[in-house]
């Protein structure tokens, strides 16, 4: 594959540019399928016209230059705030801004590549190719979300949040919905070459299945749901602090004084008292370790309540994000910290070396960076149950849930994504912790500090919210759990050894005799 790449560089086996600009305009059609457009209606088309014109490339290299292009397109128009947290403080990083999304961009191609590479590889002809793209992208999808510590953003089956479709995540994950979508999308490049015959039964095979899926995602999300037990009353404040304010020190006492007469705050008139009052990620301007009456302050405004805290602490020389709760009498009852830190954000790797000469970490606010903590752990809150603590970033990984030793009772999620600006990146971030709702069957209370707080229930649909850039508070019931979902059980390690396998039997039968059709390289 190297040398193929190596020579891909040289034409006839790069496209024309005229071809990688269309290829790359697929991509960005099929970016309108992410949060917080949802148009699920042009990503599908747009995908299917990428493998079409992928997969007639007569040369391996040029199938890859293709899924490259579309992945540079998708990714540009569907991460472009990624620009954001370069804007917060615009004067010292704004430079790099420009560089951020280009070179994510061309990552995010890389693993397009990677996909339509194991397709061409594994097809030898145009019909087989395209079979092989969509298990190849499924794989691609699989390898972004595990290596380099992961990175599943807006991932294929991310289109479907939102629609009932989106209910298959309890039988099939994040990977099962990119290669059920993949493969849909693949079907009319499946049929190039048959007799009109065969080619509506192939695509009506996939119109089937996708209606199929639509029609059991409204069956589900209609089917009832014993009640809690006894009802849960959280009250999820949002201070909406401004990120480039956040940490001066004359806004520091501002924002925390939100939160105390947000959390001090009578319920509505008929509503019950709150169970648990949570505040978002890094909500508050004091370490834990070194609270200097701010603990006093936070359970005072609580008023007996416990008090579920976003703050860092510190542990010798290192740094901590966690959450931490409170209990009335200021006691610590629970403590979880974060264990999957955001890369170059929160941490920096080989970061004592490199603070030495002045590289730290972008995001963190103490120290040079965080320090992980031990990895998963539930916070065990008594009568309100076990909850399973996500911070931030952590929601975008479904493997983080996997790892308690018991099932968890609902899913509490703080976060602060003022640093993602007010555009896509909120609602991408809040969309895939939908989909963790959807995946485990379970309810998530989610608090963010500039929006969108909202509290979500097992099948993902929003009981409440409050929008982006709104300061107030929510007093919402937990909604019940369901019973738990067969991805909680399994994970995703089958649909990996699925699509590996997919593609092992493709790349045989189709050089014997499904599809042999010879390519030169």
């Amino acid at each position: 594959m190297i040398a193929t790449l190596r020579d891909g560089f040289r034409a006839p086996l790069r496209p024309r540019w005229q071809s990688l600009a269309l290829a790359a305009l697929f991509g960005v059609l099929f970016a309108a399928g992410q949060a917080p457009l949802g148009l699920w209606w042009i990503a599908l088309p747009a995908l299917a016209a990428s493998i079409w014109f992928a997969s007639a490339e007569r040369w391996r290299a040029s199938t890859i230059w293709i899924g490259f292009a579309t992945g540079f397109g998708y990714a540009l128009a569907a991460m472009f705030w990624i620009v954001e947290p370069f804007m917060v403080e615009a004067d010292v990083y704004g430079w790099m801004a420009p560089f951020a999304l280009v070179l994510m961009a061309a990552g995010m191609g890389v693993f397009w590549a990677i996909g339509y590479g194991l397709g061409a590889y594994a097809g030898q002809g145009p019909r087989s190719r395209a079979l092989g793209i969509a298990l190849g992208m499924a794989a691609s999808d699989a390898l972004r979300s595990y290596v380099f510590t992961g990175f599943p953003w807006v991932l294929v089956g991310h289109i479907w949040i939102g629609s009932p479709v989106a209910q298959a995540a309890a039988f099939v994950g994040p990977l099962g919905l990119s290669l059920i979508t993949m493969l849909i999308a693949s079907a009319p490049a499946m049929t190039r070459g048959m007799r009109m015959p065969a080619a509506l039964g192939i695509v009506g095979a996939a119109l089937v299945v996708l209606v199929g899926l639509w029609l059991g995602g409204v069956a589900r999300l209609n089917a009832p749901v014993a009640p809690r037990p006894e009802p849960i009353t959280l009250r999820l404040v949002q201070p909406n602090a401004p990120q480039n304010l956040k940490w001066l020190p004359e806004y520091r006492m501002k924002f925390f004084q939100r939160l105390l007469d947000l959390t001090k705050a009578d319920p509505a008139p008929g509503q019950p008292k709150p169970d648990l009052i949570v505040w978002p990620e890094t909500a508050v301007p004091f370490l834990l370790d070194r609270p200097m009456g701010g603990l006093e302050m936070s359970t005072e405004a609580a008023n007996g309540i416990p008090l579920a805290m976003g703050v860092q602490r510190s542990q010798g020389s290192r740094y901590f994000n966690s959450l931490a709760v409170i209990s009335p009498d200021d006691q610590i009852e629970a403590l979880y910290d974060k264990s999957h830190l955001v890369p170059f954000g929160e941490y920096m790797p080989f970061g004592d070396t490199l603070a030495k000469i002045g590289i730290t970490a972008f995001a963190a606010q103490v120290g040079n960076g965080y320090s992980a903590g031990p990895g998963e752990k539930l916070l065990n809150l008594g009568k309100l149950g076990h909850v399973a603590p996500l911070i931030c970033y952590e929601a975008i990984f479904p493997q983080d849930l996997r790892g308690f030793a018991q099932r968890p009772d609902w899913i509490l999620q703080v976060t602060n994504d003022a640093w993602f600006g007010t555009l896509s990146g909120p609602y991408q971030h809040f969309a895939q912790a939908r989909l963790r709702a959807i995946e485990q069957g379970l309810p998530l209370a989610r608090d963010a500090n500039t929006g969108v707080t909202a509290m979500v229930d097992a099948k993902g649909r929003i009981t409440a919210s409050l929008g982006l850039d709104k300061m107030g508070k929510l007093d919402v019931e937990l909604p019940p759990s369901l019973p738990p979902t067969l991805y909680s059980k399994l994970g995703d390690a089958p649909f990996i050894a699925l699509i590996v396998a997919a593609l092992a039997l493709l790349s045989i039968f189709a050089r014997i005799s499904i599809d042999p059709t010879g390519r030169r390289s």
